[in-house]
């Protein structure tokens, strides 16, 4: 189990949790946001605000230290963190494959590092090529003892700021193969610095793989690849992206009718369906862009300066355009930004 598995569907949420992470954001986060944009790596102090306050075990059972949170629980933590700094909140969403992984996954693992997962004393992130539609960009091969990685993985966020690295695969007979490795360069894993327009600081890189062996005591599971899988829970997730930025633009611009329309941006994404889930987070990306249009206009010729949180709000919004998308999610987002 891992945390696009938890259904962010209609479940009570946990006020106290929210307005907890709503707080961090607020004093945390928002303040040093642009300094964590303009810095070559995501401060480790605004993470450990966000582990200090219980949230790197954000959906793990209370018996183990964690917060216990629900599916909604979690959409609205991960949006309200995302309204405090988007880079910090990426990098830290990451956290989620780790945990879920090791607190849900074999007893092999759960009794070696789940009490410091969920403590945010190990931190996690994911490098998931295997799971990309289309001819596999990340393979693994079984060999005597465990597994060899070959391929590339183009996006894996907090190089630097993670200690472990939850790599998906694509492995004989279309399965696909989930191990735990170090997020360190050894011999077989090269990491390459992307830079990015926005959340720069996250440390993305592209991962090399070049016959990186990985034993077995480091193996999660080997499943049946299926394609349609991320198209539900942890799209849903993503989302919340989207809806924390547009609200924090929509709070620096004051009340406008733009409020009901996150309103209603929150609830479509709430009530949709697996099938309907990439129209709906398109359309939530595409207000994220709206609003941080709108709070540039706002501010005037100001929201060009670097030191205005309307020009990364904006770049921001931007990169949500292409975040976790799927080809169902681009057409829908083309097909709304180039109507008339």
């Amino acid at each position: 189990m891992a945390a696009s598995d938890i259904d962010p569907g209609p479940e009570p949420v946990d006020l106290e949790v929210v307005a907890a992470a709503q707080a961090i954001a607020d004093e945390v986060l928002f303040p040093a946001a642009l300094t964590t944009d303009e810095a070559e790596v995501v401060p480790k102090e605004t993470l450990d605000a966000l582990a200090e306050g219980g949230f790197y075990g954000l959906f793990a059972p209370p018996e183990l230290g964690g917060l216990g949170a629900n599916g909604a629980t979690m959409a609205a933590t991960i949006e309200a963190v995302a309204g405090g700094c988007l880079t910090t909140a990426l990098v830290w969403f990451q956290h989620f494959g780790l945990l879920g992984n090791t607190v849900f996954g074999p007893d092999h693992l759960r009794e070696r590092w789940a009490e410091d997962v969920v403590r945010g004393r190990l931190r996690g992130g994911i490098a998931f090529g295997g799971l990309l539609p289309g001819p596999p960009v990340l393979t693994a091969a079984p060999v005597e003892g465990g597994w060899v990685l070959d391929g590339h993985a183009p996006w894996v966020s907090g190089w630097g700021r993670i200690d472990l690295l939850v790599v998906a695969a694509r492995g004989p007979d279309d399965t696909i193969v989930t191990v735990v490795i170090d997020a360190q360069e050894a011999r077989g894993v090269r990491a390459e610095r992307q830079r990015l327009v926005a959340i720069d600081a996250s440390a993305t890189v592209h991962l090399a793989f070049d016959g990186l062996a990985v034993a077995d005591d480091r193996v999660v599971s080997v499943l049946p690849y299926d394609p349609g899988a991320s198209l539900g829970a942890s799209l849903r997730l993503n989302g919340s992206l989207a809806l924390g930025v547009a609200g924090r633009c929509l709070c620096l611009i004051g009340p406008s009718p733009l409020d009901v329309e996150l309103d209603t941006r929150r609830a479509a994404l709430d009530g949709a369906s697996a099938d309907e889930m990439a129209d709906e987070r398109a359309a939530t990306s595409a207000f994220a862009y709206q609003a941080a249009g709108a709070l540039m206009a706002h501010v005037g010729s100001r929201s060009v300066l670097r030191s205005e949180h309307a020009q990364r709000l904006a770049r921001e919004a931007q990169f949500l355009l292409v975040f976790g998308n799927r080809p169902m999610i681009r057409d829908a987002l083309l097909a709304r930004l180039s109507s008339a």
